[in-house]
């Protein structure tokens, strides 16, 4: 989907005008660098870099009673008052509060949202324009003002805002550096992702919502949730009730309703919550269950391809699925499967000769089958690009392919009119934790694709957290700076991200942001350690590690 663009206002029009007549230490996307703890430093301090900005050299002072003056259709819009006390209480020390006497410069925050459509799709508009100045008599363009045309965009311009908020100990109130501010934001990608592995180590809702929270900060808004695979089956199953048996204890469970819970959770943060269930390969745990799933006690992956039975499994975990996950994309994997068992297996074997197929001919009728169960469902089937490297233009056509393996298969798949979602595994995936900070920043998109006519058919990407060595103890320290280094390339434009010096032009700006992160409860992990998720080597300050 084509980026929406903000009708400019007279108000917008009025703010720029009087913006290009200040002495401006920074114009569009240049950046000065200073030390980043100072708190009259003329950098530009935001993660991810907005599309367009400009601003001042003025100090403004933001009132701790600040208050939210919500216009327009969607002014009882839940999602954006809940949002904006979140935010003053990531902004507001617990104790400050306004003097009787005290003058500041931003009182209100004004947010006007021009639908009150709610419905959370890919590609909803997540623009939004921010102005922030001093009050001055009778000025139309004072003070602080979020438009967007939907509520997603102004929870993207409430996180921008607050990031803007500066707490000053030495005057102990909180500050806004640089203004006055003119910012037109929108993403650049319509996909930017963060996968949670929740089968290889259980993680507790409250982590999963931290995760979520987290991602709102720096402006991911897809969830993906591999919250089955072979080594356990955590979600309850109402039509199959016996799957869930494989979880690794009773306490370590998904209920349908926790499930709710995270899906609404992370709406009200404007993020889609993908789901999957990895077919026909990773899905040993499904047998603990229900054993006819598997070829044979002694051979239990990948799934029985002779069965209705599996069909009819899948087809009730999907249908009951579909309740809880409204994201219009649906992850089937179909990755990584050995077909030793099905050729092994006599009466796999027999039906094989009956049907007239290989066992890499039942791989693909496997994954177009299970393909056919979500389109008639209403999804749009992802798979990982084993399918694709596997049968080409024989997968359904809605199919977007998802890249791992390494570099490369975007272009063919683009080429062949499929859409695609970029996780090169020697990039972006987080459990690889000798890839440093500056490989996923500096991994674009769409490299490889020379007709820009394809470059609508790349998705986004996405960071990948598999948990096989990262559970509670440290899956956030796991995720967390790197993710967002990721996060925007895939939020920012492109000639904002593609810089040469990274420890002069953007290094300062990620520790700053790592530094946020923590501050906002955020278990991020030092900046340029050369192992991730490693704790400090020595003292010294958060903006320097």
């Amino acid at each position: 989907m084509p980026p929406h663009k903000l009708p400019i206002s007279i108000h917008a029009l009025l703010f720029l005008f009087l913006l290009c007549l200040l002495a401006s230490t920074s114009h569009g996307r240049r950046i000065s660098v200073t030390r980043s703890n100072s708190n009259t430093s003329s950098a530009v301090y935001l993660w991810p870099l907005p599309k367009h900005f400009t601003h001042g050299e003025q100090t403004l002072s933001v009132s701790p009673d600040l208050t939210l003056n919500l216009q327009g259709v969607a002014h009882n819009s839940s999602i954006v008052q809940e949002a904006f006390e979140r935010y003053r209480d990531l902004i507001f020390k617990s104790w400050a509060h306004a003097g009787s006497t005290s003058d500041y410069d931003v009182s209100t925050l004004n947010v006007l949202v021009s639908s009150d459509n709610e419905t959370l799709q890919l590609g909803v508009d997540e623009s939004y324009t921010l102005y922030l100045g001093r009050k001055q008599s009778g000025s139309i363009v004072d003070g602080a003002t979020i438009e967007a045309n939907t509520v997603y965009g102004a929870l993207r311009g409430l996180e921008t805002f607050s990031q803007l908020c500066v707490f000053n100990y030495d005057t102990k109130a909180v500050e806004v550096y640089n203004a006055p501010w003119y910012i037109q934001d929108e993403p650049r990608f319509a996909f930017r992702g963060l996968m949670l592995d929740t089968s290889r180590h259980y993680l507790p809702i409250h982590v999963i919502k931290e995760v979520i929270e987290a991602m709102s900060y720096t402006k991911l808004n897809v969830l993906h949730w591999h919250i089955i695979d072979e080594q356990s089956f955590p979600l309850e199953v109402p039509s199959y009730p016996k799957l869930w048996k494989a979880s690794y204890t009773k306490q370590e469970r998904y209920a349908v309703e926790d499930a709710y819970d995270i899906v609404d959770f992370a709406k009200k943060r404007g993020i889609h919550v993908m789901a999957e269930t990895d077919v026909p390969g990773h899905a040993e745990s499904w047998g603990v269950g229900y054993p006819d799933l598997w070829t044979s006690e002694n051979c239990t992956m990948p799934l029985d391809v002779s069965k209705d039975f599996t069909f009819e499994v899948i087809s009730s975990i999907l249908s009951d699925m579909r309740k809880i996950f409204p994201f219009e994309m649906f992850h089937l994997g179909g990755d990584e499967v050995n077909t030793d068992c099905w050729q092994n297996t006599a009466h796999v074997k027999e039906w094989l000769t009956e049907h007239d197929l290989t066992t890499e001919g039942a791989y693909q009728y496997f994954v177009l089958k299970a393909q056919q169960i979500a389109i008639d469902l209403n999804w749009t089937p992802v798979n990982w690009e084993e399918t694709f490297d596997n049968f080409g233009e024989n997968l359904n056509p809605q199919t977007v392919v998802h890249n791992w393996l390494g570099p490369g298969v975007c272009p063919k798949a683009v080429e062949k009119g499929f859409k695609c979602i970029v996780s090169n595994q020697g990039v972006w995936y987080l459990d690889h934790l000798d890839i440093p900070w500056e490989k996923f920043y500096t991994s674009e998109p769409l490299e490889g694709i020379n007709n820009t006519e394809h470059h609508k058919l790349v998705l986004g990407g996405e960071v990948c957290m598999w948990s096989e060595t990262a559970d509670t103890s440290d899956v956030q320290q796991t995720i967390w700076p790197r993710a967002a280094a990721a996060a925007e390339k895939l939020w920012s434009p492109l000639e904002a991200t593609a810089v040469y010096d990274l420890n002069q032009t953007v290094l300062p700006r990620f520790q700053y942001f790592r530094c946020l992160l923590n501050n906002r409860g955020i278990a991020a992990a030092p900046v340029t350690n050369f192992y991730a998720r490693r704790p400090p080597i020595g003292p010294g300050s958060c903006f320097e590690q």
